[in-house]
């Protein structure tokens, strides 16, 4: 029997802790205090609304939980009862209260039950700044809370995204009640190009910009090219006799070649025009003495003998 007992405290303190770790999820994500023309209810009233967010992906009801705007209840002291007197009931006669994964509830301020069940009679002064707090069903576990500063009308405070720490004041054409605070809106390339040069000056500055960046390129590269070319002969003569040139040199070993380039090609070109008088002059002379040799045209062999003929 004891063991019985024990198993079931321990599956009612089980129960109770993942109650208490589902209530935790549901957090109150905006907060409109303002309203003269945003969200409107069914009566065509335009009241104070709080959205609350199941940020877990599990279902959770939020039947019997209050909402409140009075500080008072932080009182460690105050009793459960009395704490729940100063605060309002979440109805449970509402399907809406059972919020699915990633869900998101309004309820509506300033009203009354008898118009619906999701009018509180929570009070919250326009313009002014609010303390907005969720307890448990209990009265006494605070599950959110949140100061809401003076808000413009029809402007929220709300969470940059749903169940993120950091809080923003939301313009009235970004207040999203009902759905997730943040909207990613995808853009094209040309309607962000329109947005951000409307009459056309930046694009137009690029594509100049391009344009008169290629023709720099160009009268560069063509200025460098005619110099070189300019120049080419002096160029090589800086940087040496080619291997042909070398070859004429006559005179002066490849060290001194190399040395004194134009040097030892003069030098060749004055010895090959000596060698050349020389030669011609050789001949003249010959001939005038006339001393070449007659030549009668006939080709004789005479025999040698060796030993090797007795062989």
């Amino acid at each position: 029997m004891k063991r019985i007992n024990l198993l079931l405290a321990v599956l009612l303190l089980y129960g109770a802790n993942a109650w208490s770790q589902g209530a935790k999820n549901i957090k109150i994500n905006e907060v409109l205090t303002h309203n003269t023309a945003s969200l409107q209810d069914g009566y065509g009233q335009h009241p104070a609304w709080i959205e609350l967010a199941n940020v877990s992906y599990s279902t959770y009801n939020v039947r019997g939980m209050y909402i409140t705007t009075d500080r008072s209840v932080l009182d460690p002291t105050m009793s459960a009862p009395d704490r729940i007197a100063r605060m309002s009931i979440i109805p449970n006669n509402e399907p809406k209260t059972s919020m699915s994964g990633r869900q998101h509830l309004v309820f509506f301020l300033n009203s009354q039950p008898a118009k619906g069940s999701l009018h509180l009679p929570v009070k919250a002064e326009a313009g002014a700044p609010v303390w907005v707090a969720l307890y448990d069903g209990n009265g006494v576990d605070l599950i959110d809370s949140v100061s809401v500063p003076p808000l413009k009308e029809n402007c929220s405070y709300a969470r940059e995204k749903d169940g993120s720490s950091i809080w923003v004041m939301k313009a009235t054409d970004a207040v999203t009640p009902g759905i997730g605070n943040f909207i990613q809106v995808t853009e094209t390339k040309v309607a962000k190009l329109k947005k951000d040069d409307p009459y056309g000056f930046g694009i137009t500055l690029l594509s100049m910009g391009i344009v008169f960046s290629c023709l720099a390129l160009l009268f560069v590269f063509f200025t460098l090219f005619g110099i070189f070319m300019k120049n080419k002969k002096r160029i090589r003569e800086m940087l040496g006799l080619s291997r042909t040139q070398k070859k004429k040199i006559v005179g002066l070993d490849e060290e001194d070649a190399r040395a004194f380039p134009n040097k030892s090609l003069e030098r060749s070109k004055t010895y090959d025009r000596d060698i050349y008088i020389a030669v011609i002059s050789m001949a003249l002379k010959q001939y005038s003495d006339d001393v070449h040799d007659t030549e009668s045209g006939v080709i004789t062999i005479r025999p040698h003998n060796s030993k090797w003929h007795s062989v």
